[in-house]
Order: C-alpha cells, then sequence, then structure tokens
C-alpha cells in the first residue's frame, strides 16, 4: 500500500457525537449517545442487534437525520464537509451492488461522482486483493469478495476517517487476519477507524476502545485492557518455588491470596508490588500476569436483556 500523508496530530477528536438521538414514531432507537472518536486508533462499537449501532452510523454520515444531538467531523457536520470523500469512508448496511457490472467499473461511477483520479481505482483493488478480479462481474463475487470490494469503496478517497460496519463479514479466517493488519496499518497512519463487528474475539485483537451500546444507550466506554481486567476484579495469577511463604508474605502485605490449581490468585496488590514482595523474600517467581476476562464475557454481562431485534 502506498502511505499517504498522516493526518496531522491533534488532541481534537476526528468525530464528536453528542447528545445523538433519533426517534421512529414511539420507537426510541438511539438515545442521547455521546462518544468521541480519536485519530491514531481503532475503536469497537458493540451491541445486539437492534442497539442502535447502524442507526447511529447513519446519522454520522447524514443518512439519516437525528431527532435530536449532533454528530461531527473535525467539527463538521457531514451534509457541510467540502470534501466528503476524501474525509470519510464508509460500510454501512453492509455493501450492495449491480451484479451485471464489473467490480472496475463500480469503483470509477464513485470516483467520477467525487472527482477521485480513476487510477485510484486499481490501487483499491490491490490494496483489498481484488486486482486480478477487477473485470469480473460483481453477480459472480462471494460474499467475502463483496466485502473486500465494499472496503476498496470506502478507501477509495483515502479518507481520514472510517466507519465501518461488520467489515468482516462473510471473509474466512485469513481475510479477517487481513482487515485487521489493514486496519491496524491504516490507524498507525493517524486515521480514526470506528468498527461495528459482531466477532468479539477480533474486536479484541483489533481494537483499542471499545463503546458498548444498548437498548440505544452507551453502557460503557473503556479501553479493551480496562475493560476486562475491571471485570476480573483486579486479581493477579503467581506461581513461584514456595507458594506458602509467597502466600504468607502477601497476606503480611494486606493481599487477599487463595490457592487455585497449583498458583495462587492474588487480589489487593499490584503485579510490581507481588513481584517486590517476592524479591525480597528471596522466593523465585514462576509465573505472574493479570488475570483478564474474554471481552465476549464482558460484552454478554453489559448487554444482558439487551434483547435482538
Amino acid at each position: 500500500m502506498q502511505a499517504s500523508a498522516p493526518a496531522p496530530a491533534s488532541s481534537a477528536p476526528a468525530v464528536e457525537v453528542r447528545g445523538l438521538t433519533k426517534h421512529f414514531g414511539t420507537n426510541v432507537a438511539v438515545d442521547e449517545v455521546s462518544f468521541d472518536l480519536p485519530t491514531g486508533r481503532v475503536v469497537g462499537f458493540l451491541g445486539p442487534n437492534g442497539a442502535g449501532k447502524s442507526t447511529t452510523l447513519r446519522m454520522i454520515i447524514g443518512l439519516t437525520a437525528p431527532t435530536a444531538g449532533t454528530a461531527t467531523i473535525f467539527g463538521t457536520p457531514f451534509h457541510d464537509l467540502e470534501d466528503p470523500a476524501h474525509t470519510v469512508g464508509s460500510i454501512v448496511d453492509g455493501v450492495g451492488y449491480h451484479p451485471g457490472r464489473k467490480a472496475i467499473e463500480e469503483l470509477r461511477i464513485s470516483a467520477l461522482a467525487a472527482g477521485i483520479e480513476r487510477s485510484r481505482c486499481i490501487e483499491v483493488l490491490e490494496l483489498v486483493g481484488l486486482k486480478d478480479v477487477a473485470t469480473k462481474r460483481v453477480g459472480q463475487f462471494s460474499l467475502g469478495m463483496r466485502q473486500r470490494l465494499g472496503i476498496a469503496q470506502a478507501l477509495l478517497g483515502d479518507p481520514k476517517v472510517l466507519l465501518l460496519d461488520e467489515p468482516a463479514n462473510g471473509l474466512d479466517p485469513e481475510g479477517i487476519h487481513w482487515v485487521r493488519s489493514l486496519l491496524r496499518y491504516l490507524a498507525e497512519e493517524g486515521r480514526a477507524i470506528l468498527v461495528s463487528s459482531h466477532l468479539l474475539g477480533e474486536v479484541a485483537r483489533l481494537a483499542d476502545d471499545v463503546i458498548v451500546i444498548r437498548r440505544g444507550q452507551i453502557v460503557t466506554q473503556a479501553t479493551v485492557a480496562e475493560l476486562t481486567g475491571a471485570a476480573s476484579g483486579g486479581a493477579v495469577v503467581v506461581a513461584s518455588v514456595d507458594d506458602v511463604a509467597l502466600s504468607r508474605r502477601l497476606v503480611e502485605a494486606g493481599a487477599e491470596v487463595t490457592p487455585d490449581d497449583g498458583h495462587l490468585v492474588v487480589r489487593g496488590l499490584e503485579p510490581e508490588v507481588i513481584g517486590r514482595a517476592a524479591l525480597a523474600a528471596g522466593i523465585v517467581l514462576r509465573e505472574l500476569r493479570p488475570v483478564t476476562a474474554e471481552l465476549e464475557e464482558v460484552f454478554l454481562e453489559l448487554t444482558a436483556g439487551g434483547g435482538i431485534g
């Protein structure tokens, strides 16, 4: 991939969402949602089906008018952006193309409408691994290939912000790994990336931060490490050459220590403090690691009763 110039470093978020609300009749689909999307990071946007993820994304890029609240991109609403194609790329509500058109034709139509050079179409097809099927009709594409084409279209304007709804949908394990590597690369270039996904294990490997939405409301915003670490209760797993002596030392230091299948589970002390206590006692450690919960466990707990719709 030919790297573009990174976005200018700034402490201001790329996207600011404030009090975003959407009513469909008496149904409240999104209820006073607020969050920031920083540059240089991948943010996972998680929630059950019907939680309000897609509606929120649609409001950010102007496809759905909010009932209340605002969404701005670099301080400007989407409809007022001078060059939206070079500012925001998106996949929202899946990808759909005319089955009779060739892949390159689909991209050229979009490029022409946005004032983008035709040569960029081949560049993004090569980037997503579709250059060899550029002249193949989209109706002959697999779901995974159409998803790659959707990502190519989102990247057509080399945007600073990417809003992607289920970008790995239909991809095989190799394709999912490719999406992860691509998005990490783009974030490292300084882009802001918001990814909605049901692949929670993949989000845990991909995202820096997570926003969880339930019944139209944000229930938590945190880094992945904070979210999974907090769910574990701050426990630390320790194993040593003398667990009995180490346990005694740690209890004296104010920890709660529980033996568990050949190691100790310690609460109330940070790993660094545990390591220093072992060193002072001359006890060699064989293992010292924080306990972290799986993101899936945390998600299910946070969204329990959220409903599917």
